[in-house]
């Protein structure tokens, strides 16, 4: 049976975009402080540029593969349907991909065509470790089947928010933070429903700072697990943000260690500085703690 591939487990807190058609930053990218790279071969590079994208970016895999340690790397390929998708998968396969970044994905039949190209390639390319899908939730039709969608297959890693794609057509403003939370709380809803991962989405307004900031406490609020980041100022606020600070690990580490001595004394209820803690305390106790060790619960 297939499981869940290990690179699932890892997660991020911070992702870059870095645009496919600009291979001169590629380096540096592999060299900063973001949990993960996306290399994007999609929206960031015009289709005369596709195929001159792809081959940079897949050189740039083979060089992520002998870095002793390296970010996760993911890779937004084009859309399936489009000319390029089969063709980016089949040129992105090799030990240095974790995830695949699926776009404009309407239903549990796209997740499971693109889920069924992988395994017939990595057979083929004898790649031993399952490559995940990191699915993009970016239409209303998507946002309402995204529970299905995070279920269709094990390779889901995790379900990412796509709110430009989203908002643009149907004119709702992006600038509304109820807006954004409504959408936020759905997706991350539909994640749990599935049991993945929700990530939030990018921040267009690059001079924003504090902007960005107040979307990603939102979503860290909500249960996210990190953020998309357009430009390297904003690795270090999602680092932050995302990460379970010292209170909390301190906090986390009381619970399990009394949960731990309860479950010794067959006791199923913990009372903690006069709190009561039973199992779901135990187990976000315990997912942070999973977090700080660099494992994605």
């Amino acid at each position: 049976m297939f499981s869940r591939p290990p690179a699932a487990l890892r997660g991020f807190r911070s992702k870059l975009f870095v645009p496919g058609a600009r291979a001169e930053l590629f380096d540096k990218a592999l060299n900063g402080v973001a949990d993960a790279l996306s290399f994007d071969l999609e929206d960031a590079v015009l289709p005369e540029s596709k195929l001159s994208a792809r081959a940079d970016v897949a050189a740039a895999l083979a060089r992520a593969a002998a870095m002793p340690r390296r970010p996760l790397i993911i890779v937004r390929v084009n859309a399936p349907g489009t000319p390029w998708f089969e063709d980016d998968l089949r040129a992105l396969i090799q030990p240095g991909l974790d995830w695949i970044n699926l776009p404009k994905a309407e239903s549990e039949a796209d997740v499971l065509h693109a889920a069924r190209l992988l395994g017939d390639l990595e057979a083929a390319a004898e790649h031993a470790r399952p490559i995940g899908l990191l699915v993009n939730i970016e239409s209303a039709a998507a946002l309402q089947r995204a529970a299905r969608i995070g279920a269709a297959h094990p390779r889901v890693a995790g379900l990412q928010l796509g709110l430009a794609d989203l908002y643009e057509p149907l004119g709702i403003a992006r600038h509304d933070a109820a807006n954004v939370h409504a959408t936020l709380h759905a997706l991350r809803m539909a994640a749990a429903a599935a049991g993945v991962p929700a990530y939030d989405g990018a921040y267009p307004d690059l001079a924003d700072l504090e902007g960005f900031r107040a979307e990603a406490l939102m979503a860290r609020r909500l249960g996210f697990a990190g953020k998309s980041c357009i430009h390297p100022r904003q690795i270090a606020p999602a680092n932050e943000i995302f990460g379970p600070s010292a209170d909390e690990l301190a906090w986390a580490g009381r619970v399990d260690a009394a949960a731990s001595q309860a479950e010794t004394e067959g006791r199923g209820v913990v009372v903690l500085d006069g709190r009561m803690i039973d199992a779901p305390f135990v187990q976000r106790a315990r997912q942070l703690l999973q977090a700080s060790r660099g494992v994605n619960p």
